[in-house]
């Protein structure tokens, strides 16, 4: 039975491990944290939890093949899915729009708001239409697939939507919530299908939570893999891959010892590995788009704050718009807030958890995970920076005024720590517009036995290309297998 080292027990590691031991490989994933998981986490404090990853997750509807892979991976199943009845809320001058779950009360809403805008609306609900169809989550029922005549008529508005960033299609609007919406989420930089490709999903039923969050879908992960007999080794940090020529033979480790391996499947950011576990460049096809434009790395600052309320003023994420005297500060327009009134032990009773997160680019990254090396200056910073986010939160909700106290503040610094990101990036890059999200080869040129399985393979990343990653470093490794037997 070949044996399959996997660094990194994040979900591409847990991924590998379980694919590898229902093909009958021996498996054992090396993770240097104290539990799996990597970006699938979550943390207590001071008797809250707080939830580090899911928003809504890809997959959570029954007709998709993503849903039958988190299935085989023990992730969902017989687990309860929470979907709300909006994604988020923007607000501006007294108005509000939220995406709904329902896409016809989503495009009615902003109708309302808006007859001008007719054209631009439709056109953006035909393209989220096209996108269900496509999936096979479209229909009454979110469970049919689109015809070839219908993406024929579909195609034009979703080839708009991939030439525009979500700046450049909020452009095209008049109404000035419209635009502030199209932004809200994702800034006004990324891909305006990416935002397309949310809203499909989530209103599809296909971008729901389950119960228990991220910490308790990476323990499900965990436990499926140990009980097809997988070898999980917490504590466990790579510092080197050896070699016998182009032949991976062993990996070495932080605490000295050496683990012989038939595989390698490396599941960590490629800017991390090469150089580093891999004395190599990265393959070229791959160092481009740490250089490319059009592929940009982000990152984000995220608070959270026990509330002395059970009863909170908005439901699922509420978009902030950050003062310009901030925006520097932060890095971002918006601040996203959210609340977990769907999660009972998330809090004590009669209270309430809040979390807040801006999103920021490789700049603002850079500069906190500098500024960690003083680590005065750094807390000194993120106290700051809490004190803002919860003086814009009391400002938008008076209500909420003294009844806000931070349990905890994490930035970039703290992922790239927490999950050897370079960028401290919890996704891989984020698309701008006329980027094609295509998947890069996991074999890396002139190593025999070494596999990549990171989200960093494909834009932009994310839980399920993650898991789909590990996947098909199996699948890479079965194919080698059967051609050694052909030989």
């Amino acid at each position: 039975m070949p044996k399959v080292i996997i660094i990194g027990g994040g979900v591409s590691g847990l991924s590998a491990g379980i694919y590898s031991r229902i093909n009958g490989l021996d498996a054992v994933i090396c993770e240097k944290h104290f539990k799996a998981g990597g970006n699938l986490t979550g943390w207590d404090r001071s008797g809250y939890h707080i939830d580090n990853c899911i928003h809504w997750l890809t997959g959570t509807n029954p007709s998709t093949d993503t849903y039958r892979m988190w299935e085989q991976l023990g992730a969902l199943g017989d687990v309860q899915i929470y979907q709300g009845e909006s994604l988020f809320t923007c607000e501006r001058d007294g108005q509000t729009l939220s995406m709904s779950r329902n896409i016809d009360k989503f495009r009615d809403d902003m109708l309302k708001l808006s007859p001008a805008d007719e054209k631009e609306i439709n056109s953006f609900i035909k393209a989220v239409k096209a996108i269900q169809g496509i999936a096979g989550i479209a229909g009454e029922n979110h469970n049919e697939k689109i015809s070839a005549g219908q993406l024929v008529s579909a195609a034009p508005h979703l080839l708009k939507l991939y030439r525009l960033t979500t700046g450049e299609l909020a452009a095209r609007f008049e109404h000035p919530l419209i635009k502030d919406f199209f932004t809200a989420f994702f800034t006004d930089k990324f891909m305006a299908l990416m935002l397309a490709f949310v809203c499909a999903h989530y209103c599809g039923d296909n971008g729901g939570v389950p119960v228990g969050g991220s910490t308790a879908m990476a323990q499900r992960m965990a436990d499926r893999f140990e009980s097809l007999g997988g070898d999980m080794r917490l504590c466990k940090e790579a510092s080197k891959i050896n070699f016998d020529g182009r032949h991976a033979s062993s990996v070495t480790f932080t605490d000295g010892t050496t683990i012989d391996a038939d595989y390698v499947i490396v599941t960590t950011d490629p800017a991390m590995t090469f150089g580093k576990l891999l004395n190599i460049k990265m393959p070229k096809s791959l160092a481009k788009q740490y250089k490319k434009s059009e592929y940009m790395r982000f990152s984000s600052i995220q608070s959270a704050f026990s509330c002395d309320t059970d009863t909170l003023p908005f439901k699922g994420d509420y978009a902030l718009e950050i003062p310009p005297e901030y925006r520097l500060r932060l890095g971002a327009q918006n601040v996203m807030v959210r609340e977990f009134s769907h999660e009972k032990d998330f809090s004590p009773s009669g209270k309430s958890l809040i979390q807040a997160m801006a999103f920021c680019g490789e700049d603002k990254a850079k500069k906190f995970i500098e500024l960690r090396e003083n680590r005065e200056e750094y807390a000194k910073r993120k106290r700051r920076l809490s004190e803002i986010i919860s003086s814009l939160i009391e400002e938008k909700f008076p209500e909420l005024k003294n009844k806000l106290n931070c349990l905890d503040v994490w930035t970039p610094a703290t992922y790239r720590r927490y999950v050897g990101s370079e960028m401290g990036s919890w996704m891989s890059f984020a698309l701008s517009s006329n980027a094609p999200p295509l998947r890069k080869k996991n074999l890396i040129p002139g190593l025999d036995n070494v596999i990549m399985a990171s989200q960093w393979l494909m834009s932009p990343g994310g839980l399920p290309i993650a898991a789909d990653g590990g996947r098909i470093a199996v699948e890479t490794i079965m194919k080698k297998e059967r051609k050694k037997f052909k030989m």
